[in-house]
């Protein structure tokens, strides 16, 4: 187990949500925890949850609506290459998922994830300052990271 576990709160669709999770990563439900007739919410409704997503835990917790999410907390996804990313970015983005930018998108329930493909942290800490510079450039334009336009930008005008 963790020593540090981030919680996500929801106002109701926690169990929708952990469907998801477990569809696109493969997330395990690790243990659940039911409201029961003492409160605060519907009795037998799931109250909290904690599920595991490539070694790692969170929690679900199923609070009300006190709280909404921010993009001030965000889950960031290291993907090998464009074809996991588009597949990530596909998923968390069907069925009322938001569009971002520079990779960012905000999943059906509000929870915020950077979609990252493993090219974009390499072209921008590359050597050469001025291709890291009109990579960032070309990135700050996105919604969906495309390394295929970013590579491009790294090479420079002139050899598309």
């Amino acid at each position: 187990m963790d020593k540090i576990t981030p919680c996500l709160w929801f106002d109701g669709g926690a169990e929708r949500a952990l469907e998801l999770y477990g569809r696109v990563f493969g997330a395990t439900v690790v243990d659940t925890q039911f409201h029961d007739d003492a409160g605060p919410g519907t009795a037998r409704t799931l109250f909290t949850a904690r599920f595991e997503i490539h070694g790692r835990q969170y929690m679900i917790l199923n609070g009300g609506p006190a709280f909404s999410h921010s993009e001030a907390f965000s889950l960031s996804v290291d993907c090998e290459d464009q074809e996991e990313a588009d597949r990530y970015w596909d998923a968390l983005v069907a069925d009322g998922g938001e569009e971002g930018r520079c990779g960012w998108l905000k999943d059906p329930f509000g929870i915020s994830w950077q979609i990252v493909p493993r090219a974009l942290p390499r072209l921008l800490e590359q050597k050469d300052r001025e291709a890291a510079a009109r990579v960032m450039q070309t990135m700050m334009g996105m919604t969906r990271i495309v390394v295929s336009e970013l590579e491009a930008a790294s090479a420079g005008p002139g050899t598309r």
